[in-house]
């Protein structure tokens, strides 16, 4: 189990006695019964016409995804970025939109217009599943990039709330954000974290409870259940004077970093399998959800540590 936006065979170890079962898998061609004829040998002529073609061959410069059609890092690193301007292009709209009906009242509390936010994340939600449960029939980049732009306007719209209430939050998560994504691309480029499958184990049982227990807070809030003044509900809580929040932050923290490790870990498989280019779009999107998810548990996180002082 990892990151569902890889549930995909593309991205899975292949078994070498079965075939790949996605849509463009190289396939391998039986071997026919039948007696072996060993070829004649080759002229002068033909000798020399084989060299001087693969002396060209070596001459020009390497086949690109593009000249391949096959799933490349390069490229999907390229694919990455493009989904992610597109995030940064809707999350100007979302910011802007909602710094301008922000208000202060005479209580102190802050009232905004939430369309974008909650626009931006149902959309986003909505996408996500389709995305990944129709990837494993056909892959749509016009829908990962209705998600990038979904995504875009719920991170504007709910940085924008954050820095009105503390000022300079977004450019702390921002930064923590590049700091986390930077070290651990850094660590498994240099081939010193890789995914294990203990880990992996380990790392997903703690994302299903955790996802638990996100639900059950928001139930909580919903409800009026939780005392008034916990802005982030349960998060808020403390223990020994420490806010729970801040403990499940850094816990966290370290699972998104996880994650992005399987996240790497899976394009580079979908490479060796020879995916199709087009999967790339499913590598940048799944590194977009882990991403998106980090910068929003930093931000809180962030948020609870300022808020209590």
């Amino acid at each position: 189990m990892s990151n569902f936006a890889f549930n995909n065979p593309a991205f899975q170890q292949q078994d070498p006695r079965n075939a790949a079962t996605y849509p463009g898998a190289p396939q391998q061609a039986a071997p026919q019964a039948g007696t072996y004829a060993p070829p004649p040998a080759p002229t002068a002529a033909q000798a020399a016409a084989v060299n001087a073609n693969l002396e060209g061959m070596y001459a020009a410069p390497s086949a690109g995804a593009i000249e391949t059609d096959r799933m490349t890092v390069e490229d999907t690193i390229w694919k990455t970025v493009g989904l992610f301007a597109v995030l940064l292009a809707t999350a100007v709209v979302g910011w802007v939109w909602t710094a301008s009906t922000a208000r202060v009242d005479a209580s102190g509390n802050l009232t905004a217009d939430l369309t974008p936010w909650i626009v931006g994340a149902l959309g986003g939600f909505v996408l996500a599943m389709v995305v990944t449960f129709t990837s494993r029939k056909k892959v749509r980049p016009a829908l990962i990039f209705g998600y990038a732009a979904f995504e875009g306007l719920f991170i504007g719209a709910i940085s924008a709330w954050f820095e009105t209430i503390w000022p300079g939050i977004v450019m702390q998560a921002s930064l923590a954000t590049f700091a986390v994504v930077g070290v651990t691309l850094a660590l498994f480029a240099s081939g010193k974290i890789r995914a294990s499958a203990k880990m992996t184990k380990i790392v997903m049982i703690a994302m299903l409870g955790y996802l638990v227990f996100s639900v059950l807070n928001l139930i909580l809030m919903w409800t009026n259940v939780l005392p008034a003044g916990q802005m982030f509900g349960l998060y808020s809580a403390k223990i020994a004077g420490i806010p729970i929040g801040l403990i499940i932050g850094i816990l966290v923290v370290f699972m998104a970093a996880y994650s992005l490790v399987m996240d790497f870990d899976q394009i580079q498989q979908g490479v060796r399998n020879g995916a199709p280019r087009k999967y790339g779009w499913l590598g940048g999107f799944g590194i977009m959800v882990t991403v998106v998810w980090l910068y929003v548990e930093i931000l809180r996180m962030i948020a609870i540590l300022r808020g209590n002082n």
